[in-house]
Formats: C-alpha cells, structure tokens, sequence
C-alpha cells in the first residue's frame, strides 16, 4: 500500500501471539477514528487459517483494548464479502452483535456463481454477441495497462464524470508488476485497435472488475458483449465466483438501476459488503462470552 501513503495515514495492525502472526488489520486513522483501510477495495480483519473462534475473540479483545488505549474512540470496519473467505470465516459478524456495533453502510455487489452459472435471457446481450461476431471482435489478455488507460479509461471518466481513474497508470502498472498473476489486464480490438477493456483482480477464488470501458460505439460493437461472455465463460470459467462489484452510491444509500441491471443480464446477482463502527471501549462486552 506504499503508493497510497501520501492519502492515508497508515495505522494498519498486526497481532502475534509470541512470535505468531495471527491477524492483520490493513487500516488508517483520521482523527479518534481507525478505518478499515479505505484506500483498498476491500478489507476487513485477515486471520490465519489456524485460528478457531477463541482465538478470533482474542485477536479482536486485542485490537479493541489497544485502539482504546491510543485514545482511538471508533474502529470503522467494513466486512471481506463471504465469497472472498478461503473458508467458513464469520467469527467477527458474531463479534460485532455482541459489541452493539452500529452498521454504518451496506454495499451491493453483483456476482455470478461460476458453478452455477445462469442463461442469459436478456435480447440485449445477445444481439451484442451477435454484433461483436460480425465487427470480428478479439479479446487479449495483454502485459501492460497503458493503452486502455490512456485511450479508452481516462477519456471516458473524464468525459462522463470529470475525474480520473482511483489508480494512476504508474500506480496500477506498479501493482501489476508486484503481482503480475493477480492483476490482469484484456483488451478488445477491431482491426488492432483498442475499444474496450477490463482490468481483473483476480485472488484465489474471485476474479473482481476493478475496472470497466469501452470507446462510443460499444453498442454499435457489441465488445463488452464479447468481452464478458469471454471472461465469464472461458477465461475464469474454473473460477469459483465472478465479482462485478457495486453499483452504489451516494456513500451506499443509492442504488444506479442501469448498472445494476446490466450487470444482471449477464447472470450476476446480489450479495452485500456491510461497514461497522464499533466503540473500542466496547472491548469489556466480550468478557462474558465463553462460558
């Protein structure tokens, strides 16, 4: 998280029992106030494999009596979506209740079970199919971000919303080379010329669209057609979970019906990402739970 420092006020925490590492929480402070790190897409606490429910009771016991200690008054967390778990990991929900934490926001994302993936019905998807066809549309997976960020992604959200990309080409280019079998970069083309694009996240049993776009004519192609009936069911076919990612906004209050909808006539549907303030005085709350 090194190109995000000049943002954040990194305050991320680790807890060790010895010379164990246990847990991570990836965060940063403003104020009284720990968040659960907002510069990443997701977050939440990171547990070793190993540990059993005491174990996560101990580690949050933990982190709330040291937050509370450094006069940190609220930890703001927002939630790992399930689908992110490498296993049954929702000791800290439990965690939560008995705390009284507050749920603060509720993201929707739209994800497609790649085990039970759905047909499309939508007309729209098919005659977009159908039209890439014709154009002879090509989707590649390509090593370098440059071309779809310079021609296709910063034109756009500077056109549509007057703001550039959350990362910058060098930032995302310096991800990818860290982690050049995370961070995946497909390109379509007509006739070699670049006209939308998708750069995945892809962990162990998720491939996440960090980022989508396409040039004005992609009705008239059909190329994000191509290119998510290519990564739904080709490229990440063997891919427990397809995460397109939220549709919300307004800090989560407001849903964007298009967006949501067109994620959906690829087959995707809801699941949510919940964000939490706890009190870190609340740490006494946990005393009484084994019995």
């Amino acid at each position: 998280m090194d190109y995000h420092q000049d943002r954040f006020d990194d305050y991320s925490l680790l807890v060790f029992n010895k010379k164990e590492l246990l847990a991570v929480l990836p965060a940063n402070k403003v104020g009284s106030t720990l968040y659960s790190h907002q510069g990443l897409t997701y977050g939440g606490l990171v547990l070793a494999k190993s540990l059993g429910f005491k174990d996560v009771l101990s580690c949050f016991e933990a982190i709330l009596m040291f937050l509370n200690a450094q006069k940190i008054e609220v930890l703001e967390l927002k939630l790992l979506p399930a689908i992110y778990h490498l296993q049954p990991s929702e000791e800290v929900n439990y965690l939560l209740f008995k705390t009284n934490a507050e749920l603060k926001r509720t993201d929707v994302l739209s994800v497609i079970d790649c085990n039970n993936v759905l047909d499309i019905v939508s007309n729209n998807r098919k005659r977009g199919l159908k039209r890439s066809q014709k154009n002879e549309l090509i989707v590649r997976e390509v090593n370098e971000c440059g071309a779809f960020w310079n021609e296709i992604l910063i034109p756009n959200l500077k056109k549509r919303h007057g703001v550039p990309p959350v990362h910058t080409l060098g930032e995302i280019s310096n991800l990818k080379q860290h982690f050049p079998d995370n961070i995946r970069q497909f390109n379509v083309y007509k006739n070699d010329e670049i006209v939308a694009g998708a750069t995945i996240f892809e962990t162990e049993k998720v491939a996440h669209v960090q980022y989508i776009s396409a040039n004005e004519l992609k009705q008239q192609y059909g190329s994000l057609d191509i290119l998510f009936s290519t990564l739904i069911n080709s490229v990440f076919k063997e891919k427990p979970f397809f995460d397109f990612g939220i549709s919300n906004e307004n800090n989560g209050q407001q849903i964007n019906n298009g967006l949501i909808e067109w994620k959906e006539s690829f087959g995707a549907r809801s699941i949510t990402q919940s964000f939490y303030a706890i009190e870190t005085k609340s740490y006494v709350k946990l005393k009484d739970i084994l019995i």
